[in-house]
C-alpha cells in the first residue's frame, strides 16, 4: 500500500513534467516558424509525403462517415417529422465535427507515425546531438517543416473530407432513403452558416499542429534503443487521439457559446 501511495504521485508528476516539456516544444516550434532560414525543400518533401499517405485513407474513411451520419439523421428526422432539415443537419455534423476529426486521425496515424519514427531513428543514431554540437537547431531544421507540412495537409484534407462526406451523405439521403434532392439542398441555408466553415478550418489548423508537435516530441525522446522508437510511435498516436478529442470538446463548447445558432 505504501508503494502504491508513493508511485501514483510520482507518475502523475512525471506526466505533468512531460506535458510541460511538450508545451515548451510547441512554443519553440511556433517561434521558430518566423525565423530564417526557411527549409523550403524539406517542407515540400514532407508535405508531399504526408499528403501521399493520407489522401486515399481520408477519402475512404469520409464516405462511410457521411453515410452513417445521413442514415442516422434520416431515421431520426423521419420520426419527428423534420425531414426538411436532414441536409442541413448532416452538413453541420460533417463540416463542424467529422471532417477535422477524421483528417487529424488519418494524419496522426499515417504521417505522424512516420515523422515520429524518422526523428526517433535520428535520435538513437545521435544525429540530433551532432546537429546541436555543430550549432544547427533541430527545431528549425527538422521540426518546423514537418509541423508546417502537417498543418497544411490537415487544412487541405479537411476541405476534401468535407466535400466527400457531404456528397456521400447526399447520395445516401436522396438515393438510398428516397429523399427529395431539392429539399436536401435548400435546407443548407436553414441552419448552416459561414462561421461553421471557419471553425472547421480553425480546428484543422490546430489539430494538424497538435499532431505534428506530439509526433516530433515523442520522436525526440525515445528510450531503449530501436525498441523504444516503436514504443514512442505508438505513444504519439495515442496521445494525439486523446488530446484531439479533449481540444475538440473545448473548441466546440466555446464556439456554441460565442456564435449564436442561425435563426435564433
Amino acid at each position: 500500500m505504501t508503494t502504491l501511495l508513493t508511485e501514483v504521485p510520482r507518475r502523475a508528476a512525471n506526466g505533468l513534467r512531460e506535458f510541460g516539456r511538450m508545451c515548451a516544444l510547441a512554443l519553440d516550434v511556433l517561434v521558430a516558424m518566423g525565423r530564417r532560414p526557411y527549409q523550403v525543400r524539406e517542407f515540400v518533401l514532407q508535405f508531399w509525403f504526408i499528403a501521399s499517405v493520407s489522401i486515399t485513407p481520408a477519402i475512404l474513411v469520409s464516405i462511410p462517415f457521411g453515410a452513417v451520419i445521413s442514415l442516422q439523421l434520416g431515421s431520426l428526422t423521419s420520426q419527428i417529422g423534420a425531414e426538411q432539415f436532414n441536409g442541413a443537419a448532416g452538413v453541420l455534423v460533417v463540416v463542424q465535427q467529422a471532417s477535422p476529426i477524421v483528417t487529424t486521425l488519418i494524419i496522426a496515424g499515417a504521417g505522424g507515425s512516420a515523422i515520429c519514427a524518422d526523428l526517433g531513428a535520428r535520435t538513437i543514431r545521435e544525429e540530433i546531438d551532432a546537429m546541436e554540437v555543430l550549432g544547427v537547431s533541430p527545431v528549425q531544421r527538422l521540426l518546423v517543416p514537418r509541423v508546417q507540412a502537417a498543418v497544411c495537409v490537415s487544412v487541405l484534407l479537411n476541405g476534401l473530407v468535407s466535400v466527400v462526406g457531404v456528397v456521400g451523405g447526399y447520395f445516401f439521403a436522396v438515393v438510398v432513403q428516397g429523399g427529395t434532392p431539392g429539399a436536401y439542398l435548400s435546407s443548407f441555408n436553414a441552419l448552416a452558416q459561414l462561421p461553421d466553415l471557419i471553425v472547421s478550418t480553425v480546428k484543422a489548423v490546430l489539430f494538424g499542429y497538435l499532431a505534428g508537435v506530439v509526433a516530433s516530441y515523442r520522436g525526440l525522446n525515445p528510450k531503449g534503443g530501436p525498441k523504444g522508437v516503436g514504443d514512442v510511435v505508438n505513444q504519439s498516436v495515442v496521445i494525439t487521439f486523446l488530446l484531439l478529442f479533449f481540444v475538440n470538446t473545448m473548441l466546440t463548447a466555446l464556439y456554441l457559446q460565442l456564435v449564436p445558432a442561425k435563426g435564433s
